[in-house]
């Protein structure tokens, strides 16, 4: 089982890395909103047919606060937060940014779930805001929109961070298909105020652009964030906290290949500094959850 826990997280970690690339090149003509509700709308259009096909089943009460609270969070805001914050930043800065969220779920897991805060935690979390800072300066050149769209994925992170604490429980009660479904569906739900603006941009945007969509919908929605909950729901946050850090790597791989970006070399260096603090608070923690998502 735990091998196969693994290998779901490794399907986890490279189709939430290509989805930054995703969004950063459909984000050129579809909206912040409007990208988040197309991806959402078709990632539960492919998990309520699986649903279906396994023979449906409402997840028990239980589960429902949890559900709830991710789907708002890290389906719906976290989703809204990223796209924008990838229509002002290259897709490696976003991913190394949005990587900061371990520590944000370590944090509440100090908290809210009596885990106390190590040493390491806090060293940890310095190092990465002074690497999320570093990443601003040398992307802002001076103006405001760059360091906004730091300041977006920083959002982003804190609201999937928020998001896991929240989804750690739905997943004590229901399986990881009613729990990601059903966060999904939350998420599109929150996200209907935008289904003009989606129309519009659906009516306006070339064929490229809406397959991007599609493919954010079934692959890194609906299959990866099934096979993340399947992984988290069968071992530890901790052992795959290591295989996730190669997240902004793959992107800065993939956004070279597609895309053409590759962030400078001070930028580069900011976002090792966040991937180096969530190391390090990471280190001696026996129990956290939480990795970087597309």
């Amino acid at each position: 089982m735990e091998k196969r826990a693994f290998a779901a997280a490794g399907v986890t970690v490279l189709l939430w890395a290509s989805a930054f690339v995703s969004i950063r090149s459909a984000g050129a003509e579809y909206s912040p909103g409007s990208l988040a509700l197309g991806r959402l709308l078709s990632g539960s259009v492919v998990l309520v047919a699986i649903w279906l096909a396994r023979g449906g089943g409402l997840p028990p009460r239980a589960a429902w606060p949890g559900i709830l609270g991710s789907g708002l969070l890290w389906f719906g805001l976290y989703m809204v937060a990223l796209n924008w914050g990838e229509q002002l930043v290259d897709a490696g800065t976003a991913a190394m940014v949005v990587n900061i969220g371990p520590i944000v779920v370590a944090i509440l897991g100090g908290w809210l779930l009596k885990e106390g805060f190590p040493r390491a935690l806090l060293a940890g979390l310095a190092v990465s805001f002074a690497g999320a800072a570093v990443v601003g300066v040398s992307m802002s050149d001076g103006g405001n929109s760059s360091l906004g769209g730091v300041l977006l994925c920083l959002l982003a992170a804190v609201s999937y961070g928020i998001g896991v604490v929240f989804q750690k429980p739905a997943l004590r009660h229901a399986d990881a298909l009613q729990v990601t479904t059903f966060g999904c569906l939350v998420g599109a739900a929150a996200c209907l105020p935008f289904a003009g603006q989606l129309v519009e941009d659906v009516s306006t945007a070339s064929a490229g652009a809406t397959l991007n969509v599609v493919y954010l919908g079934v692959f890194p929605t609906a299959l990866a964030f099934t096979t993340w909950a399947y992984a988290l729901a069968r071992t530890t946050a901790g052992k795959m906290g290591a295989t996730t850090y190669l997240v902004p790597a793959i992107v800065v791989l993939m956004s070279w290949v597609a895309l053409g970006e590759v962030p400078g070399w001070l930028t580069l260096a900011g976002g090792l500094l966040c991937l180096a603090g969530v190391a390090v608070s990471r280190s001696k923690l026996k129990r956290s959850s939480g990795q970087s998502v597309g």
